[in-house]
């Protein structure tokens, strides 16, 4: 009979990654990451771990050693950033977060000499913006994305910005947010072994609450006050930066200040032709075409192309430009309005609005049901469900539209669930 070789730890710790919404596909490129990142033990114990946040004492049955070892290892990780240590009420959870946004940028947020961080930027880039499979899975699948554009308030006319939800600030975020750590951008570290980088600050992007937490504890990022947070964000809108952060209502884990040249998700937009592989604002730029003088400022900034000039058609002036506006892709983020010297653009609000998640967990939930992986969240065979966590994502599912709720139930395929969704219908 002949001998069959068992699954290196890497191999066993991407199947675990694409367990969750936010998955990692396979590739040589992503094995040498994750060579970089980990050790094969480390990977391999990584495997085992639960999708769902989990204690100590979880990690030590599933890895069967004494809890003391098992405490051990989970502070080296948590120590590395590759796992989130969350305090609740007196008690460490711990947490693998996916690739993105999660341990792939916490490994750029800081300098650092105990991991290669030059190798792993070149690795980030083939894996990232060569290869193409991990970005069309990230940004491109799916209608719930991970993230979501924040609309720049100070474009905003006095009698709009009187509409504008809470959620939709990034200094409300930063205003209520329970804890708040400054960290290096990812996307201009890595960009900037490459010798790709523009101009914009390494020192600009934001973490908050857990998260920001236990990168804080751990050295990753620093902890900042609201008022420090607040000037940076003004810093970053003055440089026409546009703020990218969590697809949630509540509980926003990071807001980067992103460029058009370096962030991830514009570069896919324009490379691979996603219309939005973020979520955009409730808004969209008008343009006053009496006006415009056609400078091409609004076309400079915009971070996705979506604003260009074209011939004004104006027999008096034949070679007179004018703003041409490509809706589609536009993120409504503002920027564009607040650089025109003639005031000939304005947001005004889209004709539908977009639905943002409230929290991590109903993001995560829908994620799933529209990437066909729902039942990797609730048979989570290493998690033990207990009550809460299986209310919570039951809760979500019975909130959302019958044609979701249709989807989950074939997923699953549990007469148990298919009963309370049917219960729950009018």
């Amino acid at each position: 009979m002949a001998h069959m070789s068992l699954p290196s730890g890497y191999q066993r710790l991407v199947e675990r990654l694409n367990r969750f919404p936010q998955g990692a596909p396979p590739s040589e490129t992503l094995y040498r990451i994750l060579k970089v990142l980990f050790s094969e033990q480390d990977a391999a114990r990584l495997a085992l771990l639960p999708i769902k946040p989990f204690t100590a004492k979880t990690a030590a049955r599933v890895w069967k050693m004494p809890g003391h070892e098992a405490q051990k290892v989970l502070d080296d990780l948590a120590e590395r950033a590759i796992l989130l240590d969350i305090e609740q009420k007196g008690q460490s959870t711990y947490v693998l977060p996916p690739p993105m946004a999660g341990f792939f940028e916490f490994s750029m947020m800081r300098l650092r000499d105990d991991i290669d961080q030059r190798l792993l930027a070149e690795l980030f880039h083939q894996y990232l913006n060569v290869e193409e499979d991990f970005i069309r899975e990230l940004f491109g699948a799916g209608d719930t994305k991970l993230g979501r554009v924040f609309v720049n308030e100070p474009a905003l006319a006095p009698e709009l910005s009187l509409t504008v939800m809470d959620y939709e600030r990034a200094g409300e975020v930063i205003r209520t947010a329970a804890h708040i750590g400054l960290g290096v951008c990812y996307c201009r570290h890595k960009m900037g072994h490459l010798g790709k980088a523009c101009a914009a600050p390494l020192d600009i992007c934001l973490t908050f609450n857990n998260t920001a937490a236990s990168l804080i504890k751990h050295g990753v990022i620093r902890r900042i006050d609201i008022s420090e947070a607040l000037d940076l964000l003004a810093q970053a809108q003055s440089l026409n930066l546009v703020q990218f952060g969590d697809n949630v209502r509540e509980g926003v884990n990071f807001i980067c200040n992103c460029c058009g040249c370096c962030c991830e998700a514009m570069l896919a937009s324009r490379r691979f032709g996603f219309l939005h592989p973020v979520h955009t604002t409730n808004y969209l730029p008008t343009l006053q075409a009496v006006t415009c003088t056609g400078c091409g400022k609004c076309a400079e900034v915009c971070p996705v192309q979506a604003l260009g000039l074209v011939a004004a058609h104006d027999p008096q002036h034949p070679r007179q430009k004018t703003a041409q506006i490509e809706t589609a892709i536009c993120l409504g983020c503002g920027i564009c309005v607040r650089v025109c010297p003639q005031n000939s653009l304005r947001l005004t609000p889209r004709d539908k609005r977009v639905i943002t998640p409230l929290d991590s967990t109903h993001r995560a939930v829908v994620m799933a049901i529209e990437r066909g992986g729902l039942q990797n969240l609730i048979f989570d065979n290493q998690a033990l469900w207990n009550h809460r966590a299986m209310a919570a994502v039951l809760g979500v599912i019975l909130r959302l539209p019958p044609i979701k709720q249709a989807l989950a139930g074939r997923q699953v395929k549990s007469r148990y669930l298919e009963a309370l969704i049917a219960r729950m219908r009018p």
